[in-house]
């Protein structure tokens, strides 16, 4: 049997379904508006919340359709896996951006169905059916960053 690969520890303790939503969410956001992944995410049981630079802020129709979408996806019941991976034979669309600058030469993939594919040590539900129904309680915009605030409703 092969070695596990070694990867950085992970300082995080992350509540898997929230966590797996942010991955849901930056992959909306990247195919809606063609921005980054959020830079700065606090993710918390209770309410979580992502940055992201935009030319201005999304509208009250744009918010809705970034829930819709959202919860499309979790509703649509797609397995999370994960893969391990060398530099060398990474996917073109993975953002490194995030990536600590000491991070190992191994990196683990996680995948939400083929939604997503996100360079991440986080922990993440085994399917999208665990995420409760997705939704924004508030934003704001300043100076270029539209700061989203969500939630996950009860089952």
């Amino acid at each position: 049997m092969a070695d596990a690969p070694v990867l950085n520890e992970h300082n995080k303790n992350e509540y898997p379904p929230m966590h797996s939503a942010e991955h849901i969410l930056n992959r909306t956001m990247v195919n809606m508006f063609g921005c980054e992944r959020s830079k700065n995410a606090h993710i918390e049981r209770k309410k979580s919340k992502c940055d992201y630079h935009l030319s201005q802020a999304p509208t009250r129709e744009q918010i809705e359709e970034i829930e819709r979408r959202v919860n499309q996806v979790i509703a649509s019941h797609q397995d999370v896996t994960v893969e391990f991976v060398d530099r060398v034979h990474l996917p073109a669309d993975v953002d490194l951006s995030k990536l600590p600058e000491n991070a190992s030469e191994t990196l683990r993939l996680v995948r939400i169905g083929d939604y997503d594919v996100c360079a991440c040590i986080g922990t993440h539900v085994a399917n999208t059916r665990e995420i409760a129904p997705f939704k924004i309680i508030s934003s704001d915009w300043n100076d270029g960053v539209w700061r989203v605030r969500f939630k996950l409703l009860e089952k």
